[in-house]
């Protein structure tokens, strides 16, 4: 299992319908399988993330924010992480809003 506990990820791409942009940083907190992230930035004002880490470092996420039309906004996630040569994590995801236009996307975050 990867141990997320204190790596700090940025964003590098995203979906077009997604709120996540490279202003933004995530701090993640590990406890066991147990992952948690709050945030802000960019057009959210504020979010938390839960997540269970599986053996293989993927991520089961769900998420709520508030974004700067003052909407509260949620989703689901899955990330496959990706060793790069550097030693860092790249994440992959995939995920899906909960609201709103319920549409999915893409993004990838990479370890700061």
């Amino acid at each position: 299992m990867i141990n997320y506990d204190n790596k700090v990820f940025i964003p590098v791409s995203n979906s077009e319908n997604g709120e996540v942009d490279s202003g933004m940083q995530f701090l993640y907190r590990q406890e066991g399988n147990m992952l948690t992230s709050s945030y802000s930035g960019g057009r959210i004002r504020t979010g938390h993330l839960i997540a269970i880490v599986d053996e293989n470092g993927g991520l089961d996420m769900r998420y709520h924010q508030i974004n700067d039309r003052g909407e509260i906004m949620t989703g689901f996630c899955k990330s496959t992480p990706e060793i790069m040569e550097n030693g860092k994590i790249r994440l992959h995801e995939k995920w899906q809003w909960t609201s709103g236009d319920f549409s999915e996307g893409n993004s990838v975050l990479e370890e700061k």
